[in-house]
């Protein structure tokens, strides 16, 4: 690259507009949308659609809501041809649908264009020729006065030929193409001459169309182009001021998304973006930009999966897992802080409230996808995504503790094996570990004693270890407390109950309880975790304590010792 590439590449001149407004307006209202997937996006394809995946794509595009669908080239490809022919002859256009054609300003490309929608009930004339200076200056050799001939001349034969053909309702449309790089004053003056064949009138309006065919400029600059020419074009009211932005710069959103402040009455563009180059705007994008401020848009993204399905088929190009509000991982976190807030505010959330869920712009629910793929667990995860995991797909409530010691152990196996971690793998780690944690002992049953005198419980547990049976006995106000005097009494070591917590993990009449136990062995001993489910809560109970206490030693590496009691329970 060179060092100084002022040298080779010009800056854009800003435009005249020191009284601009629309930096002050918000959108209020949508756009007239125009899909121009089949013509537009088709052409960039490196294998363009067939007739099976236009016949698809334009079935889609009506489910989506689309009422303008530019549906192709039929002079330039007797594949348009055909198909556009199969969609009048077949009678397949909506009533409340108006397909567009386009055609450039030559008389034979005009004429077969005008045989391709013979007989449609109404149609968009979509007529175009170059006006930038580059091409007036290297493709086409002529002046100002040149270029104007050419467009004059292919709107009164758009106006003559739609004469001939009374029985469909005609509605004109003229690009300047190259917008962007053509003088103001002469896309004005085009335009104007235009008009002045067509001559519009506010109950029968003409599209005039403001291509950045290449996007050469900062979105707010596109903005003033639009808002300088929609002040100065005549007729303003006889005229839909339409746009049709390209992302050589990688804003075509931004700049539609202004132009639309700055006056646009008009959007054409492609799902997900596909076209020329770098693409025109994305409308899947656009439209739910709307829809996150509160604007209706006008189409419909409910089940974007199925869009997405289609748009692959039909353009044999994958959708990037993140693009904008469809991309497999825009619904993802990874990063701990992040994971945190989700739960959070995912947990705050009740129906009917704004939606207001830190890192999730839309609730997913709103585009057909579900919850399932929020959170994702890697080594930029920490506690809070695990612990979301567990509770959505098993039903755990982990107490803090927990979440950050479990959170400590999935992170370092992660940073092991540079992979990412399902929720299947986390569960089968945390069974592992805290439920079915190895150690000494096991829980076999138990027997409560509630009639004594001084309403304190008698408790014996039985346990397992090794090959021989215990019975610990103690007693307390509940059956916890018992259990852990008992253990206490028979180990001569100080056992403290640090932690407990309990869940309902399922609901109904057989419902499974969730308890979680963390214990101490002695005032500054090993400390651990455990975790108990059964149909009781009190079995439940029991067993994350035996777990928890398992784990102590383990993890300590302590001697303990129990002394079996002689009595059975």
């Amino acid at each position: 690259m060179k060092t100084n590439p002022v040298q080779k590449y010009h800056q854009f001149a800003p435009i005249g507009l020191a009284d601009r407004q629309w930096p002050s307006r918000v959108i209020q209202a949508p756009p007239i949308w125009c899909s121009v997937d089949l013509r537009d996006g088709n052409q960039a394809l490196v294998q363009p659609m067939d007739g099976k995946r236009k016949m698809r794509m334009f079935e889609q595009l009506l489910k989506i809501g689309f009422k303008e669908i530019e549906v192709g080239f039929p002079a330039a490809s007797r594949t348009d041809f055909e198909f556009v022919r199969q969609l009048i002859e077949r009678d397949l256009v909506p009533a409340d649908v108006t397909i567009q054609v386009l055609t450039q300003a030559r008389d034979e490309l005009i004429q077969r264009t005008f045989e391709a929608v013979r007989g449609a009930r109404r149609v968009i004339m979509h007529l175009y020729n170059s006006t930038s200076t580059v091409q007036r200056r290297l493709v086409f050799g002529l002046d100002r006065p040149g270029i104007v001939d050419i467009a004059v001349r292919g709107a009164t034969l758009c106006r003559e030929l739609a004469a001939s053909q009374p029985g469909t309702e005609w509605v004109f449309q003229y690009s300047p193409e190259s917008f962007t790089g053509t003088e103001l004053d002469f896309a004005l003056d085009i335009c104007e001459a235009v008009m002045d064949v067509w001559r519009p009138a506010p109950d029968r309006k003409m599209i005039m169309n403001l291509p950045a065919t290449v996007e050469m400029a900062t979105p707010n600059t596109f903005a003033d182009q639009i808002e300088w020419f929609g002040r100065h074009i005549s007729k303003r009211n006889s005229v839909v001021l339409s746009v049709h932005p390209h992302n050589d710069r990688g804003t075509a959103v931004a700049a539609a998304e202004l132009a639309l402040m700055a006056g646009a009455d008009r959007v054409e563009g492609t799902l997900f973006g596909n076209g020329e180059r770098t693409g025109n705007v994305d409308i899947v994008t656009m439209t739910l930009n709307l829809f996150s401020q509160g604007v209706a848009p006008g189409l419909d993204f409910s089940d974007i999966n199925e869009v997405i399905r289609c748009t692959e088929f039909c353009n044999r190009l994958p959708v990037h897992p993140r693009h904008p509000y469809a991309g497999e991982l825009v619904f993802t976190a990874f990063s701990g802080s992040h994971q945190d807030a989700i739960k959070k505010g995912l947990a705050a959330h009740r129906e009917g409230d704004f939606w207001e869920v830190p890192y999730l712009p839309i609730d997913p629910a709103d585009v057909g996808r579900s919850y399932e793929p929020v959170i994702r667990v890697n080594s930029q995860s920490g506690k809070a995504g695990v612990a979301y995991l567990l509770e959505r797909d098993y039903g755990l409530r982990l107490p803090r503790a927990l979440q950050v010691a479990f959170g400590r152990r999935i992170k370092h196996l992660s940073d092991d094996t540079g992979t990412e971690l399902r929720a299947a793998e986390i569960w089968s780690i945390f069974q592992a570990e805290y439920i079915d944690a190895p150690g000494p002992f096991a829980y076999v049953g138990h027997h409560i004693d509630s009639a004594v005198a001084d309403d304190r419980a008698l408790l014996c547990v039985r346990l397992r270890e090794q090959a021989r049976n215990l019975n610990v006995r103690g007693r307390g106000t509940g059956p916890i407390e018992a259990f852990i005097d008992g253990l206490s009494a028979q180990s001569g070591a100080h056992i403290a109950l640090v932690d407990y917590h309990e869940n309902a993990v399922t609901a109904g009449a057989d419902a499974t309880a969730a308890a979680y136990v963390e214990l101490r062995i002695g005032s500054d001993g090993a400390s651990g975790h455990g975790v108990g489910l059964h149909q009781n809560m009190v079995v439940a109970a029991l067993r994350a304590i035996v777990c928890a206490l398992n784990r102590a030693i383990m993890q300590g590496g302590c001697a303990f010792t129990l002394k079996n009691t002689e009595q059975n329970p």
